[in-house]
């Protein structure tokens, strides 16, 4: 009878083979780092509009618009900033920053405030909000009175003089003065459809250190890079702190209208971008195929901190369970795949026998080695590599709660809204 202790570690460490060879090389962060990038200037700098979707964001609104005032883009330029409803002084701040950011820099850069229009069923809060900015954007005014659905399509339908791209950005990231730059100059290079870049959460306390690096790490292993820009691959993944975003992509898919309901509304977006059946047909009938690329930057970073685990678990409690399409037999095969890929190689190093424990250390070893790559780009110690089992068990139980939360009818929970459908 074979020893189950060793089937265990033999599978773990197949799985890790497998990431290792087979998924995309997600874990080599070079190979998709904008920042090491070098793009060839467009001929023309098409015209972009930045929508920033703001809920009770006082306390980072100000240096978010700052950063985008301050992009040294060459060409029309333009912010759009929606206030969500919030509860603080997140409009009055960002107005006095545009303000301030007029006056000291001599901008050109138009700088518009506007208030999100009540949260309509089957919307949540933030695509509401970045579906106000686009409709102003584009109709270079208000949104009408039309329902929001109807809008969008009699907006993008008479759009003339509309920005080519839209930059969707969050009200807590800073961008460095070249970032919209470098986007415009990837996109028109590669004819993108849909650029985004994954920009550096904060690694300064414990819980960050232990936990944001796995984050990055968990991310690019669902979405990996080089399987989001291959447009055979059925994979589509974005990072909603920084998407450039073709207006006529968006026109192409029926507004944003197409993603209304989602809770995870970066990658949906990037799902219904790079499909080809979305896509119009040209006069030879062929399928237009949609091109999409993501990346990683330090150039942009969040300022969103958090100090305590229990921050970081209400984090990855807000999605887990919608990643897993609010499913208990996928949550009962993730939970043990995660046990098995992760927590199994610990284990095991205390088995009897010497074959399993040699396979268990052969593992947690391959598993540090591809974890370090990520560990280095957050310029933390790398005996953080080692702490990927400990990080993993915290999102297992994370997950588990996300499914308790949406059960409870608490799921996606962010800034007092409960965005899971029933």
């Amino acid at each position: 009878m074979p020893n189950s202790a060793l089937v265990i570690a033999a599978i773990s460490l197949a799985v890790w083979l497998y990431l290792l060879l087979a998924r995309g090389n997600f874990w080599n962060l070079h190979a998709f780092d904008d920042d090491d990038a070098t793009h060839p200037a467009p001929s023309n700098w098409p015209a972009v509009t930045a929508i920033i979707p703001a809920r009770n964001e006082a306390e980072s609104i100000a240096q978010t618009i700052a950063s985008l005032s301050r992009q040294n883009y060459p060409g029309t330029f333009s912010i759009v900033v929606v206030d969500d409803h919030s509860e603080d002084a997140t409009a009055k701040l960002a107005q006095q920053s545009a303000n301030a950011e007029g006056k000291n820099l001599n901008a050109t850069t138009e700088v518009t405030i506007l208030n999100a229009p009540p949260l309509q069923p089957d919307w949540t809060g933030k695509l509401s909000a970045l579906n106000a900015g686009v409709l102003h954007a584009i109709r270079e005014g208000a949104a009408s009175d039309v329902p929001q659905s109807d809008a969008v399509n009699t907006a993008l339908a008479s759009a003339v003089s509309a920005p080519t791209y839209l930059w969707f950005t969050d009200a807590d990231i800073i961008h460095s003065p070249d970032t919209l730059t470098r986007l415009v100059s990837r996109s028109e290079q590669h004819n993108l459809d849909l650029t985004s870049l994954m920009v550096l959460l904060s690694a300064q306390t414990f819980p960050e250190r232990l936990l944001i690096p796995p984050f990055l790490f968990f991310f690019l292993m669902l979405y990996p890079p080089a399987k989001i820009a291959n447009p055979k691959s059925k994979t589509a993944g974005a990072a909603g702190g920084c998407i450039l975003l073709r207006r006529d992509a968006l026109e192409r898919i029926g507004g944003l209208a197409a993603i209304r309901s989602e809770v995870i509304d970066d990658c949906a977006l990037a799902l219904v971008v790079k499909k080809p059946d979305t896509a119009t047909k040209t006069s030879t009938a062929t399928t237009f195929t949609p091109k999409i690329w993501m990346g990683l930057t330090r150039k942009s970073r969040s300022l969103r901190a958090y100090s305590t685990f229990s921050e970081i678990r209400d984090m990855i409690a807000r999605t887990a369970f919608t990643q897993l399409r609010y499913s208990a037999p996928l949550l009962v095969g993730t939970l043990l795949g995660l046990t098995i890929t992760y927590l199994a190689p610990i284990a095991l190093l205390f088995a009897h026998d010497t074959a399993t424990r040699l396979l268990a250390l052969a593992t947690w070893l391959l598993m540090s080695l591809l974890f370090l790559p990520t560990v280095r780009f957050y310029r933390v110690s790398t005996h953080w590599a080692a702490t990927l089992p400990l990080a993993a068990t915290f999102y297992s139980a994370a997950t588990a709660l996300s499914a308790l939360r949406y059960w409870t009818n608490r799921g996606a929970q962010w800034k007092g809204r409960s965005q899971a459908p029933k």
